[in-house]
């Protein structure tokens, strides 16, 4: 009997496409744990809740130029999960080296594509660090896949876990699902996103049908091709494909709350005004000339409702180009520019159009993709994600997860990726930087720090004194 094997859909072929020496397409991920996990009771989680999902059994196959993803007759777990530990009295150091440098390392194309390292002797604890293939899922799908293995109490949940299966919802209820934009955007702008993008997959002739489903659509699109190259920044360098990794201390999300409150914002923009003083503060430690116009970063945009259970995996999410003014210095100014460029962007289709390209380009020649891909990433410094997390703590095999960091890949020649996850009443920060860009990836975490101490200060002072 052969392996089963299923269609390699055009969006994540596309991901595939875009793997390259100095960019892996990984996503990946560091938990950390208070404790030691037994290894025998992680495997069994694994086998239950991990491997319910048939595309982490499964490698890529190409056959007279279509890929298909196909069952691995060799399968085992051991191939996937290894055992190792970090040397003496090992802390965040350690571990943000170990990590840099299994994240500067390709996946092996010939077996499913994701790897396990179980860390230990990381402080009191252990920990986790993940690393999947892009074109399996997105990072928001994975996200949530990783948190279903853990539990609400140290003690498991012994329900049994419904195995995975394809499921398409009716039209009706898909349109009245609502979809998530990691970017607060509005609940009638989401419904939209959701209805053109399963209107258009649907017409049997979709490639044609983009430029003409509605105007918005079509601005966009010529917004985006016809915006202006990033400016030249040490930001911007040809790449080496070593990774330095690196995270900051939690910061308290009651105190992102306040500040947002206080400015009459909300969390993500006061977040991403913390984003850009933290690169203001590194142009100017670094002695740069600062752009006038401020940088772009590309921001993932979910297209995949959130109340809906994983139950295929896959990439549902476009991307849009965020601005950040890091030439202004003031904290306030900045706050609302920043809220600005939000706004607007809250009514664009980018998202709708990033997806639609990325499948169209899925479905052509190899170099037509290289070229769409080079000049979509000369058009950003950075690639940032905003990921919601667990409000309580949760639980993998009875050891508390105390901080959970996750990476999306950068493309093209973009060498900077930022992530920020809320998590348990904290906001976690991390970063990923090619060691050829002239940037110490710790200096970055305590600006991060430090511009929003500052943002809070001005914000809470002002909300006294009104």
């Amino acid at each position: 009997m052969s392996p089963k094997r299923t269609p390699m859909t055009a969006v994540d072929r596309s991901w595939l496409r875009m793997d390259s020496a100095s960019n892996p397409m990984m996503i990946s991920a560091v938990l950390a744990f208070d404790k030691p996990i037994a290894i025998n009771r992680l495997k069994r989680i694994l086998n239950e809740r991990f491997l319910r999902f048939q595309r982490f059994r499964q490698r890529i196959v190409d056959e007279n130029d279509k890929l298909y993803w196909q069952d691995d007759p060799l399968f085992h777990l051991d191939n996937h999960l290894h055992q190792i530990a970090l040397p003496g009295k090992a802390g965040k150091a350690e571990l943000q080296a170990l990590t840099s440098d299994y994240n500067s390392t390709s996946l092996d194309m010939r077996h499913p594509l994701w790897q396990i390292h179980y860390i230990d002797n990381y402080q009191d604890g252990c920990a986790l660090l993940i690393r999947i293939h892009h074109c399996i899922a997105d990072g928001i799908s994975l996200v949530r896949v990783l948190l279903s293995l853990t539990d609400k109490t140290p003690e498991p949940d012994n329900k049994k876990i419904p195995k995975a299966r394809a499921r398409k919802l009716p039209p009706s209820s898909a349109i009245s699902q609502i979809l998530h934009r990691a970017l607060d955007t509005t609940e009638a702008a989401a419904q939209q996103a959701r209805l053109l993008v399963q209107s258009i997959r649907e017409e049997p002739n979709y490639p044609l049908k983009l430029a003409s489903t509605a105007s918005g659509v079509a601005v966009d699109l010529l917004k985006l091709g016809f915006s202006p190259f990033e400016p030249k920044t040490g930001l911007k360098q040809p790449l080496s494909g070593r990774k330095q990794v690196a995270w900051a201390e939690p910061l308290d999300l009651a105190e992102v709350k306040a500040c947002a409150k206080a400015l009459g914002g909300t969390i993500n923009d006061a977040l991403l005004c913390a984003t850009t003083g933290a690169l203001h503060r590194h142009f100017k430690a670094s002695k740069e000339v600062i752009p006038d116009c401020g940088i772009r970063v590309a921001v993932p945009f979910n297209l995949r409702p959130l109340d809906q259970p994983i139950e295929t995996l896959g990439n549902q999410f476009g991307l849009v180009l965020v601005s950040l003014p890091v030439e202004i210095a003031d904290p306030i100014m900045c706050f609302r520019q920043v809220q600005e460029n939000m706004n607007r962007l809250k009514q664009s289709y980018q998202a709708q159009v990033t997806y639609s390209l990325l499948d169209l380009f899925g479905r052509g020649p190899d170099i037509l993709e290289r070229r769409a891909l080079d000049l979509l990433s000369n058009k950003a410094s950075a690639v940032l994600t905003n990921v919601p997390g667990p409000r309580e703590p949760v639980y993998l095999a009875g050891s508390k997860l105390v901080q959970p960091m996750f990476w999306v890949p950068q493309s093209g020649n973009i060498g900077i990726g930022m992530s920020i996850f809320s998590y348990a009443g904290t906001v976690q920060f991390g970063i990923t930087v090619d060691k050829a860009i002239h940037a110490d990836p710790n200096a970055v975490m305590e600006y991060f720090r430090e511009s929003f101490e500052a943002l809070s200060h001005v914000a809470l002072a002002g909300r006294q004194g009104a």
